[in-house]
């Protein structure tokens, strides 16, 4: 018998020099289904249905409630009913929560699901190609003027799902979903047949399409009637208004009078800041707009973009490595703006909040650090691990018009809930709970995933999706769209 095979028959029977120990010192690392063997909380999300979360380091993100070294939290139907140490909460099940950070699901302001079957493919690529070097693939030519002419709803549909179930497995329990796809009402209701199939809280981007059959943006009155007429669901939407498109004034138009936000890409390199400065300077912003990336912008349309109440929504790694310019992340703070963090495209950069948080806070922390090293007087603060998931939590609900439903566990707001395993091997023993959240934590921690009450992930395994179903829906989505789009499948391209 093999070594390999002589240890692993020895960890099974306990025998061994040791061999018992590495057995469960390795589904440890694997995770927390590894060490719990607590069956799922019957039903969960119902009205009537309370869930108890006991004894878990609560991360509120919520000043009134604070945070506690040890605390429970109860859900009732799919709202938070109380927050504090020995709740009594006779007849409710009970989750246990020992050696876990329980906080708010992450909130993604800002991410193209629809491109999920393209992971990857741009990795080392940027934005526009500016005839410098590296830009012979990027974004604009290759993603949205060629892929994404060829999409079915078929493709919207299994993109934006498996894009969806991907981040709730991640602990991200809210996304404003930028769907640059709507090439006729079929490939909008497909997206939004899979926002709502996928259980997550989502904000339907409605954004341009192209070709002859696109009714953007002519049927958002359609979509906001027939999807939207109830504030009491997890889905809600958002009105595309991009400037570099012609007629963008009645896209604008449009979103205010649906009562819709007006979300838009403002980037300095995509020819822009002159279009934005012009809207600065008519008084065309106010609280209803979600300015995304911003970098490039002139300090005048930065003061009528704090003056107007906007929202900024940054995707600091993708940013960096596309070429945008310098996340404007300093530019928000000296302004008193609390931006929000965001994933923007998976063709190029993981979906996952704990790499946006620890590009936030790496990034900033540098320029202040080599500021201060040079001698510069400054009272700039450096950012810590709290604020930067502030910015993934509350701010990003704020931002979206949803904090009076998420961001922050309390007492009356929905159950969007995450319970991330701090007894796991890449994390233990717990010291800092804010630190270990942003700086050392990934998506393996993410124990439990609960949104409005309801258990979408549980003890690391996502519920009721047949995720090798799905993934060979998005292989063949993928195949279809290369070989339509004219290009080469290769694994290994330079």
């Amino acid at each position: 018998m093999c070594a390999i095979c002589e240890a692993t028959r020895a960890s099974e029977t306990g025998s061994g020099s040791g061999g018992g120990l590495l057995h469960k010192s390795a589904a440890r690392g694997a995770g927390a289904s590894g060490t719990r063997a607590q069956p799922m909380p019957r039903s969960t999300g119902r009205a009537g249905e309370r869930i108890l979360i006991r004894n878990g380091h609560v991360l509120s993100m919520d000043p009134g409630v604070g945070d506690h070294v040890r605390a429970d939290v109860l859900v009732s139907g799919k709202s938070i009913e109380a927050i504090g140490p020995d709740l009594d909460a006779g007849g409710a099940e009970v989750i246990d929560a020992e050696g876990m950070i329980v906080m708010p699901g992450f909130i993604d302001t800002h991410h193209h699901q629809f491109e999920t079957a393209l992971r990857s493919f741009l990795a080392d690529a940027i934005l526009i190609n500016d005839g410098k070097p590296h830009s012979l693939f990027n974004y604009y030519e290759h993603i949205l003027q060629t892929f994404s002419v060829v999409y079915r709803p078929q493709d919207v549909h299994i993109n934006e799902l498996f894009g969806s179930l991907s981040q709730l497995d991640a602990g991200v329990t809210t996304v404003m979903d930028v769907s640059q796809i709507h090439h006729s009402p079929e490939h909008s209701d497909a997206v939004i047949a899979a926002l709502k199939e996928a259980g997550r809280r989502s904000v339907f981007g409605y954004f341009e399409g192209w070709g002859d059959k696109t009714r953007y943006p002519g049927d958002a009155a359609r979509l906001r009637k027939q999807y939207f007429s109830s504030d009491d669901q997890l889905l809600s939407m958002v009105m595309g208004g991009e400037i570099y498109l012609p007629g963008h004034e009645e896209s604008w138009r449009i979103g205010r009078e649906l009562s819709l936000p007006i979300a838009l890409h403002v980037v300095g390199t995509f020819g822009m800041a002159s279009t934005f400065d012009d809207l600065a300077q008519a008084g065309k912003f106010g609280a209803d707009n979600i300015f995304i990336h911003m970098t490039g912008m002139s300090d005048m349309a930065w003061e009528k973009v704090a003056d107007s109440g906007a929202h900024v929504s940054l995707a600091v790694p993708i940013e960096m490595t596309m070429r945008h310019g310098m996340p404007p992340l300093q530019k928000c703070l000296d302004r008193g703006i609390q931006p929000s963090l965001s994933s923007d495209v998976e063709c190029t950069m993981t979906a996952d909040f704990f790499t946006q948080m620890r590009a936030t806070l790496t990034l900033q922390r540098a320029f202040l650090n080599e500021a201060a090293l040079a001698g510069e007087e400054s009272d700039q603060h450096l950012l810590t691990s709290r604020d930067v998931i502030r910015l993934a939590t509350l701010e990003g609900a704020k931002g979206l018009k949803l904090e009076q439903k998420t961001g922050s566990l309390t007492p009356g707001k929905e159950a969007d809930i995450i319970l991330l395993d701090a007894r796991a091997i890449n994390v233990a023993p717990l010291n800092h709970v804010p630190g270990a959240v942003v700086t050392l934590m990934e998506r393996s921690n993410v124990d439990t995933v609960m949104v409005a009450g309801k258990i979408r992930k549980w003890r690391g395994e996502l519920v009721d999706v047949d995720i090798d179903r799905l993934r060979g829906e998005l292989e063949a989505s993928r195949d279809y769209l290369f070989e339509k789009a004219g290009i080469k499948q290769d694994l290994f391209r330079a």
